[in-house]
């Protein structure tokens, strides 16, 4: 029998069966877009998530039978607060792009807290002070994980886990590599240590989902990020994949021992993070961050228009064998590891009258590339060890032209997910493990099975050339260079 699996995205929502080989059958999918109320606001209805949530897992059930156990995958950091007793949201749900609280990140810092934006902590305090300033009232918070499994258990768990509490920004890690609740920030945020979720392990009995038919056992609860890891058996150290959705996040596997500090930057621009947990154990990780990479692709489609679909890149940029030496930064949104600018913007450089739109397609699908590099160098530094293949899902995945351009930028064997999203697979192995459907993370190690591997075609990967063209997207707002999370 296979492990139900819960996959929340910024965007939609995934319900599928994960099975013992590690396929995914009867899959739904739903769009679960979220509203902007004002520029830089992200909201959703938690409530209608819920709601979306119970009756795609209901159809799934009806169509499998039964089920071993379920797991939740989710977006991480999104906030929520409801009301204990009646269950019912007090506020919209705050996604985790919002950034009304930016001013309040930027007062926190002089008092020692390095606390970004897209986290949690100051979202969680936002809500509190419209909804109940006296902090008189019975609420609880929770990121998606935590809302899903208590709409799941019908209100009996008011949980989260470690991958997911590691980037709230409300965490603290204990000498032996425990998570608890951070009291200190806690406390200059005013919010209250009564509406915090415990925090529990990534797999294991967590609960009981009587709100599904057959009142499974709930045993997995993991970030998205963390899901994509685990899914495509990211499982011993240095182990690596980035996931290329319209951002791209690079994932690896570093160990029993924190990489670094659990809150803060490490010197070249990565994060820790807690990949999984089993028990009292906490397998580590680290995470760098790019923020432009098939939103590049995007632009080409949808404002320049050069593209009738995404698809397409991958034969316009085939029709050149290069760029021409046209270098694209994808900086459309700033520059994320190792640099941190936000008011670096992106370059297209190098233009010739010979350059047309194979070569600017293809500049663009390099330009993403050598940016996925500068990810793998910021990680190699940070975490002292060495990444050999690079592992990837994601939309981007499936261009060619793009893998041999990261296989050739990074001189590295790049294999490519047999499943597009590997979220919802990580969430069903973590489910497995706490079963027994998979005896240990060895076995899960063994199941990767590459749909494709691209080599390296050649040995010039022109970083120096790449470094360049970075440099001239640099600040280009320099007030908001200067701002620092």
């Amino acid at each position: 029998m296979g492990h139900l699996v819960i996959d929340v995205g910024t965007s939609s929502i995934r319900v599928a069966v994960v099975e013992p080989d590690a396929s995914l059958r009867a899959e739904r999918r739903e769009p679960f877009l979220p509203s902007t109320p004002f520029p830089g606001g992200l909201e959703f209805d938690a409530a209608a998530m819920a709601a979306a949530v119970l009756r795609m897992c209901t159809e799934v059930l009806s169509e499998v039978g039964t089920i071993t156990s379920v797991g939740i995958a989710n977006q991480r950091a999104s906030t929520i607060v409801w009301d204990r007793i009646s269950g019912v949201p007090v506020a919209p749900g705050l996604g985790w792009q919002d950034l009304r609280t930016i001013g309040t990140c930027l007062m926190l810092q002089p008092q020692g807290f390095q606390v970004p934006p897209n986290a949690s902590a100051t979202k969680v305090a936002h809500i509190l002070d419209q909804v109940d300033p006296d902090r008189s009232r019975d609420l609880c918070f929770g990121t998606i994980d935590t809302w899903i499994a208590w709409t799941l258990t019908r209100g009996e768990a008011h949980i989260t886990d470690t991958t997911n509490a590691a980037v709230t920004g409300l965490i603290a890690v204990g000498t032996e590599g425990d998570l608890f609740w951070n009291a200190a920030l806690l406390d200059v945020l005013r919010i209250p240590m009564s509406v915090m979720p415990r925090i529990v392990s990534s797999s294991g009995d967590l609960a009981v989902a009587t709100a599904l038919p057959g009142h499974p056992a709930l045993t997995a609860l993991v970030g998205d990020q963390q899901g994509s890891l685990i899914g495509q058996a990211c499982v011993y150290p240095g182990n690596t994949k980035i996931t290329f959705g319209t951002g791209a996040m690079l994932d690896m596997c570093t160990g029993p021992v924190p990489p670094g500090p659990a809150a803060g930057r490490l010197p070249n621009g990565c994060f820790p993070i807690a990949a999984w947990s089993r028990g009292d154990r906490t397998t580590w990780g680290m995470e760098a961050a790019m923020l432009t990479a098939g939103s590049a692709v995007e632009w080409l489609r949808d404002d320049l228009q050069i593209l009738t679909t995404a698809a397409e890149s991958e034969v316009v940029a085939g029709r050149c064998s290069d760029t021409g030496d046209v270098w694209f930064v994808p900086a459309l949104l700033g520059l994320g590891t190792p640099h941190w600018d936000y008011g670096a913007r992106g370059t297209l450089t190098g233009m010739t009258r010979g350059t047309g739109r194979p070569e600017i397609v293809r500049a663009v699908l390099e330009g993403v590339a050598h940016r996925a590099v500068d990810l793998v160098e910021a990680a190699q530094s940070d975490s002292g060890l060495s990444i050999s293949t690079l592992r990837i899902d994601g939309g981007m995945s499936v261009n060619r032209v793009f893998a041999q351009a990261l296989a050739n930028a990074s001189q590295r064997r790049v294999e490519i997910s047999p499943v597009l999203e590997a979220t919802a697979v990580g969430a069903g192995f973590l489910a497995g493990l706490a079963t027994g459907t998979w005896g240990s993370v060895d076995d899960i190690g063994a199941t990767w099975k590459p749909v494709a591997a691209v080599e390296p075609s050649t040995n010039v990967s022109n970083r120096d050339r790449w470094s360049d063209a970075v440099e001239r997207s640099k600040a280009w707002y320099p007030d908001l260079s200067a701002i620092n999370f």
